[in-house]
């Protein structure tokens, strides 16, 4: 039987999620979600901001991005929270999965860099939206090896598509450094999904895609497809919650964005 306090924060992440779904006002209810961060978020996520850069993405027309910076980064976050609870899961049934040496590694790995990760977007002004979450099989995710590989398939390709919407909406903002920074992060999500692959033998060519696919139109989009597929369903029996891991792995490196200095052609 959940506590009180799990149960609580099963009503008020199904709740939230709920509303974040009603596509009637979708744009609203994402700004609902994060308002209480947005004035302190805004001031974080300009440490990437340029006055100039500001004042032209203040002047877009509503055919620009769907999302707000603050908003982008917020939801991201909270991705990266759902792919930290999910490879804290995986490690720590690594046994029953027979995931083991370079495999396990490769989870460990994992973990780190999405946590690395969730730290850098909090640090620019991110407020995660919630810190718990569901899988669509439950507790079989880490008792099934390929069930647990076609999980992290699915997570691994809608955190590569929501990052590719950050790409678009960061240069609709004309915030070229913000849509560099989401694609290094795309570069690495991409990279998991393909060495999660590896892990099963019953999912040949590890990496099959030629292109990485744009699932969703908008970062915000993201939610309702992780809604949909199960992921933010918390409930009794399947409620997993984030916590904080350490990243003290000297293996993980580039550690921060890295930029090549100007070269003043």
């Amino acid at each position: 039987m959940n506590t009180p306090e799990e149960l609580s924060k099963e009503t008020a992440t199904t709740n939230l999620m709920q509303s974040l779904s009603t596509q009637k006002s979708r744009r609203s209810v994402l700004k609902v979600a994060v308002a209480s961060a947005a004035g302190a978020t805004l001031a974080g996520a300009g440490v990437f901001l340029s006055s100039k850069n500001s004042a032209h993405a203040s002047s877009l027309s509503m055919e620009g991005p769907e999302d707000s910076i603050v908003q982008i980064l917020s939801i991201a976050a909270t991705a990266e929270q759902l792919a930290i609870a999910f490879y804290h899961e995986g490690i720590e049934h690594a046994d029953k999965l027979n995931i083991t040496g370079a495999n396990l590694d490769y989870l460990i790995a994992a973990i780190i860099e999405e946590q690395i990760h969730r730290d850098f977007l909090v640090a620019a002004g991110g407020k995660p939206i919630t810190d718990t979450f569901s899988f669509p099989k439950g507790e079989a995710t880490f008792a099934n090896l390929d069930k647990f590989v076609a999980t992290l398939e699915q997570l691994e390709e809608a955190f590569i598509a929501a990052y590719l919407a950050a790409v678009k909406e960061f240069a609709l903002y004309n915030q070229p450094g913000l849509a560099q920074i989401a694609a290094q992060i795309m570069g690495v999500e991409a990279e998991h999904r393909g060495l999660g692959r590896s892990i099963s033998p019953n999912f040949p060519f590890a990496n099959n895609f030629a292109f990485e696919p744009a699932l969703v139109e908008s970062v915000g989009d993201a939610v309702g497809y992780l809604q949909a597929s199960g992921y933010l369903s918390p409930k009794k029996d399947n409620s997993y919650t984030y916590h904080r891991i350490s990243t003290d792995n000297k293996n993980v490196i580039q550690r921060t964005p890295y930029t090549a200095p100007e070269d003043n052609d």
